[in-house]
């Protein structure tokens, strides 16, 4: 507790020496009853980050989480004075980076040795579960994910080495190890490593996991992809991998070295269809593709397309239903550094291709800073997009899926980094 009263004493000073500036100069209608969705069941929980940079793969110096029951306009400027959580626990430190269901997180904490269920509850982390690792070790933030069902959650990431990949079957009620294993999976041809995590994913209505990976000519950040990323699909009840292929319409898929920990790349249509957020190095960007592979199929549908004529890099993807989807996109030629405030929300038409900015008042909303961030959340009716500016408060604009009417929400309080919403099923 000494480091988070230090953290935010500074917080508090910064505070006072900041003025506050507004979202947006218009005047923005205040929301009535009926424009307030039923959230008794639900919770906000915000991420910020200490310090000049964004939060994800662990930069900045600390991360602050605040707990809200509404991200409405009449919240005001929600801060973090006083009142958040570090992400430290008694004995451990915890990412950024991390599974969310029901009212429960899941992680790898930095100790880098168990598995950890835990839930934030008022100004403290409360562990609920712990499982020491037994056969294979994962590393912090360096794996992918997939939930079977409601009770059964698989792990899968590179082995310390690069050069196979391994997996464990958990059962999340008491965090108990059912199974784990390796892959049967060769190196990429030209590989000398696997990429860390890969994208893992089930599709239910198809009863077949998809893990999405590529192998690299050499470890680190200076390792190269030796092809085209490939599609494995893999028997949930055996972990047997029934089909391996190379794809032949982009280069990489989003969130490939951090699976979904914090950006959502995965998205599923009401048929059972698969989408995937990916790009391709071309024409001096990371051009953004959105690839589908049909329920029951093995390999992309070449005949799709479903993000022409991009700008550049495809950051995430989150299904609005009606064949609706909401994408975090960036435009390379504004900039393309994590930083860069050159990110934007669309919102696409998944069937015809066909986007729009999202726009309040008007006017497209603006610019926002921080590649690694999920800064949106979906629940009742409503898509919650959070928008880090360069100019103004951060804030909050609410999309009604159903109207596609957009209000202004609550703000941000200048001072850190606002990088991550997530909602929270509360403790009945």
């Amino acid at each position: 507790m000494k480091r988070l009263n230090l953290l935010l004493g500074i917080l508090m000073a910064i505070a006072m020496t900041l003025s506050f500036s507004a979202c947006s100069d218009d005047n923005d209608p205040t929301p009535g009853p009926d424009s307030q969705p039923e959230l008794s069941d639900y919770h906000f929980d915000i991420f910020m980050t200490i310090g000049k940079h964004h939060g994800g793969m662990n930069q900045g110096e600390g991360t602050i989480v605040k707990s809200v029951n509404s991200l409405t306009a009449d919240m005001g400027v929600i801060d973090i004075k006083k009142d958040g959580v570090e992400f430290i626990g008694e004995n451990n430190t915890y990412s950024m980076e991390n599974i969310l269901k029901g009212k429960y997180y899941y992680q790898v904490p930095n100790s880098a040795d168990r598995f950890t269920k835990f839930q934030v509850i008022g100004n403290s982390i409360r562990i609920a579960q712990e499982q020491i690792f037994e056969q294979n070790t994962y590393k912090v933030r360096g794996y992918t994910h997939a939930w079977l069902d409601d009770n059964t959650l698989i792990i899968m990431a590179a082995n310390g080495d690069a050069d196979k990949v391994i997996w464990t079957k958990l059962n999340a009620d008491d965090m108990r190890i059912l199974a784990e294993g390796t892959l049967d999976l060769p190196l990429p041809e030209g590989a000398k490593v696997f990429t860390a995590s890969g994208i893992l994913t089930y599709n239910e209505k198809a009863g077949k996991l998809y893990y999405f990976y590529f192998g690299k000519d050499k470890s680190g950040r200076g390792g190269k992809a030796t092809s085209n990323f490939l599609t494995a699909v893999i028997n949930p009840s055996d972990m047997k991998v029934e089909s391996n292929k190379v794809n032949t319409l982009a280069g990489e898929m989003a969130g490939s070295a951090y699976g979904e920990l914090m950006q959502s790349c995965v998205m599923y249509d009401a048929d059972g269809n698969l989408y995937l957020a990916a790009f391709t190095d071309a024409n001096d960007m990371e051009q953004g593709h959105l690839l589908r592979i049909k329920k029951g199929e093995t390999d992309f549908d070449a005949s799709y397309e479903g993000y022409p004529n991009a700008d550049g890099k495809l950051l995430t993807i989150q299904n609005l239903g009606n064949g609706k989807a909401l994408v975090y996109a960036r435009n390379d030629a504004a900039g393309t550094a994590i930083d860069s405030y050159s990110h934007y929300y669309s919102i696409i038409n998944i069937n015809t291709g066909t986007r729009e900015r999202v726009s309040y008042n008007g006017q497209e909303i603006p610019y926002s800073g921080g590649r690694f961030a999920q800064r949106t959340a979906i629940v009742n009716g409503k898509a919650y997009i959070g928008v880090n500016t360069e100019k103004a408060n951060p804030c909050i604009y609410i999309y009604d899926i159903a109207t596609g009417k957009v209000e202004k929400g609550a703000e941000i309080a200048e001072g850190y980094q606002f990088d991550m919403i997530k909602v929270v099923e509360n403790d009945k």
